[in-house]
């Protein structure tokens, strides 16, 4: 099965924030061609003067030529997605476009340049082509996104944004598309005279083309993208492609004989073996990146460890098949046996799965902490289920193509029904099969789709084979990891088209919410702090009558907003399954909340909505996973400031226990890129899970202590605010922990989290596969370095001001004794543990609620067993004016 298929100068090459000018990428393509093209060109001198150098040469430009096709995918699926959005049909409409340009490359240009004299002509035009585009695209993909996200919509249906994503995508990237479908034809017609004895055929080239895409793919991911950025990795692969144009010229000097037209006009069998072995192959790729989307970490480093695997798979199938096949007389007998072959192989990668869970545990565990350990693990779940299937479907692809040649086909004809049927399989078994089957059902109807291929007169492995299927279907658990706690259970579970979510109720009656159950997205005992997530921004706007909630999770946070009779809530979640899920955090008597949900990619529904919102709330996006990182891009901030209205606010919320302090760096100086006027402030006082808050103001510049006392007063009728911990107007500002200018000094030498370079999702990860600190010494080391003047923030007297300053003070402490302190169930040892430090805390602000409440809340408990020392704690509350109606002494 066909797939898509370093130099760098430091002179040439610089890693910039900003996006490059058309001035400065024709010079770095300019240099970096002539870099290329030096060392190409003194490689290729040297090889082609030994024997059988120009045909090791050849092989040399696919290995160059694949490395920068899968360069090329993974730099315009990221692009891509930034206007596509992240729903499933947009996910799959890169994959689509990719596989359906190269299947109209190979069906047309490539099988006129197989017939031609001068095949090496042909190839130089295609690689020519690919980079010009390639630079075109570095130029002109920012315009077109745009354009083509306004043709989209705001809501467009399923049927005008599939359309939209599907020809839009294939549209741009078709001139470079169709032109890498015809470079494995050319090169074939090229080496037809130049192979050894023995070394004839297509497999060779293609195992070179695929290995140079696995480093290729590798290199991008780990190297190349955090390091360039995505435009001037595109622009390094144009000069890879420029290079190869050029050296492909020396390697024909004689005219070859034109070839006569293909005699076979007809599609017969082994076109169309071709066809569903193309959807097949990469339908399991699509079903097993799911599964294990379930087990690994989902981060941009697992997807490249994936596809890295799969690929190495097919280019040693292919190299084997070369080595020890090719020699081998074609006959439907023997393509029989091959294709059951490829049954058994993927129903035994299929079996692997069911134990992803304990050898990815077993894996990290021999090697220890860290991240090499936590990629090698996922490394060794792509080898349990790609390794033996991907290195048939290489010899498999191998023969089937030396078979449609015989035929008579082009071998351009017979990529092309393999890329055309790997163009429908993401579709197919992305987003109709998985759902409606489970990935268990679907993987198994790949092994039978094989066992079907195989025909009559089925042998005895193939009666074998449908059994163990049949048995496998009937008896097999789902392919469904969720992790259950003693005496819990499995609420609900949905496999959607992008993801799986389940919700999980332990023992004590907690339900979390997870996604593919890695991402947990909230649960029913943290209300308090998603309450708080919407109270707070919404008491600091004075009159807000529309907010836009940008992530859904459990629904609480934008539930608490929408008890506001005054406000229009709209809530944008990304997958549908969540949406579903979130009625079983809703309380057993509540009503349904009053909002608008929207099913969408939260950032293209920014940049396509014309609507203003007094306040936009953003959800704590996990960092690490793939694609949030570019809702924390300088872009996505922008946009999102320009749907604020006058005086509207905007509140970021981080989760500062899933990012180290150099991602939250980044973010923070991106953020202030958008707007160098904000704050940060904390939505709890937790230490185990901190979420930080960045906050701009469109327009204004300080808070009024008139305006948020007078906001409490009115919210007070529709929230109990003093359950959520903000019952006056300096429990709110108290939530404050920096201003601009510490924001500034803090993220100063960070650099820009810009869509061209995704810092955060390439930074991210780390702290997932290998934590440096725990939560709470990053939230204690984090507000060591901020700080915040109450003129910064609030126009309000001195006397005022010092009380604010005070209750940070106190906060401040407060965190620092939470480090010690641990919960213990008698009531006295309790108190003997935090009075004195609580105590302390409130001679410090006796505003300070959180140090004052759970002493009263000891004194009530202890008031029944012994008043007496109940009494002398309220006496002491008392003295530091803690106790409402009791005066200090």
């Amino acid at each position: 099965m066909a797939e898509p298929h370093l130099l760098e100068h430091p002179g040439f090459i610089k890693p910039s924030n900003s996006r490059p000018t058309l001035a400065g990428l024709t010079a770095h393509t300019s240099n970096l061609t002539a870099t290329v093209n030096a060392t190409v060109n003194a490689t290729i001198s040297t090889t082609l003067s030994a024997p059988g150098g120009r045909y090791r040469a050849a092989l040399a430009l696919m290995c160059a030529s694949g490395f920068a096709g899968l360069g090329y995918q993974v730099v315009w699926t990221q692009q891509c997605s930034l206007w596509l959005g992240h729903e499933a049909a947009a996910v799959l409409a890169v994959i689509t476009a990719f596989f359906g340009g190269l299947a109209l490359g190979a069906r047309t240009l490539g099988a006129r340049i197989e017939r031609g004299a001068r095949p090496e002509l042909g190839y130089a035009a295609c690689e020519a082509v690919i980079a010009l585009w390639g630079l075109t695209l570095a130029l002109l993909l920012g315009p077109l996104s745009q354009m083509l996200m306004s043709l989209a919509g705001e809501q467009p249906g399923a049927l005008w944004h599939g359309m939209v994503a599907f020809i839009g995508t294939f549209v741009v990237l078709l001139p470079a598309t169709v032109a890498m479908g015809a470079t494995l034809p050319a090169m074939a017609r090229m080496t037809s005279a130049l192979a050894p004895r023995g070394a004839q055929g297509v497999a060779p080239l293609y195992a070179a083309n695929t290995l140079g895409a696995v480093v290729g793919v590798l290199a991008t991911a780990f190297w190349l993208v955090p390091e360039l950025g995505l435009v001037r990795t595109a622009l390094l692969c144009a000069a890879l492609n420029a290079a190869c144009a050029v050296t492909a010229l020396a390697l024909r000097d004689a005219r070859l004989p034109p070839l006569p037209p293909a005699r076979s006009a007809a599609i017969d069998r082994t076109l169309l073996t071709l066809a569903a072995t193309g959807a097949l192959g990469i339908g399991y790729e699509v079903l097993v990146v799911r599964v294990l989307g379930q087990v690994a970490e989902d981060t941009v480093y697992t997807w490249a460890l994936l596809l890295a695997v799969y690929l190495a798979g097919t280019a040693l199938g292919a190299a084997a098949w070369q080595r020890w096949g090719a020699g081998v007389t074609a006959s439907p007998a023997l393509r029989q046996r091959m294709l059951l072959a490829q049954a058994g192989a993927c129903l035994a990668g299929t079996g692997a799965l069911w134990g992803a869970q304990a050898l990815h545990v077993w894996v990290q565990a021999a090697f220890g902490p860290g991240m090499p350990a936590a990629l090698a693990a996922e490394a060794a779940l792509a080898l349990a289920a790609f390794a033996l299937p991907t290195s048939v479907m290489g010899a498999l692809f191998s023969h089937l193509c030396a078979e449609a040649r015989a035929m008579p086909h082009s071998l351009g004809r017979a990529l092309a029904f393999n890329t055309l049927g790997a163009a429908a399989a993401p579709l197919v078994f992305g987003v109709l099969l998985v759902p409606a089957l489970g990935p268990k059902g679907a993987l198994l109807l790949v092994a039978a789709g094989y066992v079907a291929l195989a025909a009559w007169p089925l042998r005895r492995s193939a009666w074998t084979l449908g059994v163990a299927i049949a048995a496998m279907a009937v008896a097999a658990p789902p392919l469904a990891f969720v992790a259950v706690p003693d005496g819990g259970h499995i609420v609900s579970y949905r496999d959607g088209a992008m993801a799986a979510v389940s919700v999980v109720e332990d023992a004590e009656g907690v339900r979390r919410l997870r996604i593919n159950n890695r991402q947990q997205e909230g649960s029913n005992a943290s209300r308090y702090a998603d309450a708080r997530q919407a109270v707070l921004p919404l008491l600091l706007h004075p009159a807000p009558l529309s907010a836009l909630f940008l992530g859904l999770g459990t629904g609480v946070t934008a539930a608490a907003a929408a008890n506001d009779p005054a406000l229009a809530v709209h809530a944008v979640e990304l997958l549908p399954e969540v949406i579903e899920a979130a009625v079983h955090f809703r309380a057993a008597d509540a009503a349904a909340p009053r909002w608008q949900l929207h099913a969408a990619d939260a950032r293209r529904f920014v940049r396509t909505s014309t609507e203003q919102h007094d306040l936009i709330v953003a959800d704590n996006f996990h960092p690490a996973r793939s694609g949030s990182g570019a809702l924390y891009t300088v872009e996505h901030f922008a946009a999102v400031r320009e749907r604020l209205a006058d005086g509207g606010l905007f509140c970021q919320w981080l989760p500062l226990h899933q990012l180290d302090i150099a991602t939250l760096r980044s973010i923070v100086r991106s953020f202030l890129a958008a707007d160098p006027n904000a704050w940060a402030l904390l939505a709890t006082n937790s230490l185990d899970t901190p979420v930080i808050g960045l906050v701009m103001r469109k327009g204004e510049a300080h808070f009024a202590m008139a305006q948020l006392r007078a906001r409490s007063e009115r919210a007070a009728a529709w929230q109990a605010l003093a359950d959520l911990g903000v019952a006056d107007e300096f429990a709110l500002l108290g939530s404050f922990v920096a201003g601009p200018a510490s924001l500034a000094r803090f993220a100063a030498a960070a650099p820009l989290n810009t869509d061209d370079r995704p810092v955060v999702a390439y930074r991210a990860p780390r702290v997932t596969y290998a934590p440096d600190s725990s939560a709470r010494e990053r939230l204690l080391a984090l507000l060591g370095e901020l700080r915040l003047e109450p003129a910064e923030l609030v126009q309000a007297d001195g006397a005022t001001e010092q009380r604010l300053a005070a209750y940070w003070r106190a906060r401040q402490r407060y965190l620092e004794i939470g480090q010690t302190m641990r919960p213990l169930a008698d009531p006295a040892q309790m108190l003997a543990q935090v009075r004195a430090p609580l105590l302390d805390v409130l001679r410090l602000s006796n505003d300070f609620r959180p140090a004052r409440e759970p002493l009263l809340r000891m004194a009530a408990q202890l008031a029944r067993n012994d008043p007496a020392l109940a009494r002398a704690l309220l006496d002491e509350l008392g003295q530091v004016g803690a106790v409402p109606g009791v005066l200090p002494k």
